[in-house]
C-alpha cells in the first residue's frame, strides 16, 4: 500500500480517498523583498519556480485563474527536488516559489516564514489517496490499515492536511 496525492493516473491499483489537502503557491517575505511579487500568474515566467521532481505532471502546475480558467505554468524551474520538506526549507530560505500542499507549509505559515504568493487565486483542493493492489480480497491488514487511516481523517472533521 501506498499514499498518493493528486490527480490519480489510470493504473491497475485500486484507490481510496482519506482526505483532502489545500494547495497554495508560497515564498518567503525575503523573496519578494529581493524579486518583487508576482500580481497576475503570466508574471511567474519571470520567477524562480521551485518543484517537486516526482510530480506526475513534470514542471507544470494546474492554477485556477480568478476568472475560473484553468492554467498551466510551465517553466524548468530554478530548483527540483525529490522530497517535499525539502523544497519548504527551500521556500523558506527565499530561494524561491512553491506549490505546496497546506500539511507541508502551515505551521511555516502560521510563523511568517512563508506567506501566500496570490491570495486572490481560488483555493485549489486534491485528494490523498491509499492505492493498493487490485485482487478479489485485499489483505485483512491492508484493508484495517486503511480503514484505520479513513477514520483518524474523519475523527479530525475533515480539517486540511
Amino acid at each position: 500500500m501506498a499514499i498518493r496525492m493528486g490527480d490519480l493516473e489510470d493504473s491497475s491499483l485500486r484507490a481510496r480517498k482519506l482526505t483532502e489537502t489545500q494547495m497554495r503557491m508560497i515564498a518567503a517575505p525575503s523573496y519578494f523583498e529581493k524579486h518583487g511579487r508576482p500580481t497576475r500568474l503570466d508574471d511567474l515566467n519571470s520567477h524562480k519556480l521551485l518543484h517537486y521532481s516526482n510530480q506526475a505532471s513534470g514542471n507544470a502546475w494546474k492554477i485556477t485563474a480568478p476568472s475560473g480558467e484553468e492554467r498551466q505554468i510551465r517553466s524548468a524551474g530554478w530548483l527540483s527536488v525529490n522530497d517535499g520538506q525539502s523544497l519548504l526549507n527551500a521556500c523558506i530560505a527565499g530561494l524561491g516559489i512553491a506549490y505546496l500542499p497546506s500539511f507541508l507549509y502551515a505551521n511555516a505559515m502560521e510563523q511568517v516564514q512563508v506567506v501566500d504568493v496570490m491570495p486572490d487565486l481560488p483555493i485549489e483542493r486534491t485528494g490523498i489517496y491509499a492505492v493498493y493492489p487490485p485482487g478479489r480480497f485485499t489483505q485483512p491488514k491492508v484493508r484495517a490499515f486503511i480503514d484505520f487511516l479513513v477514520a483518524h481523517f474523519n475523527e479530525k472533521g475533515g480539517q486540511d492536511w
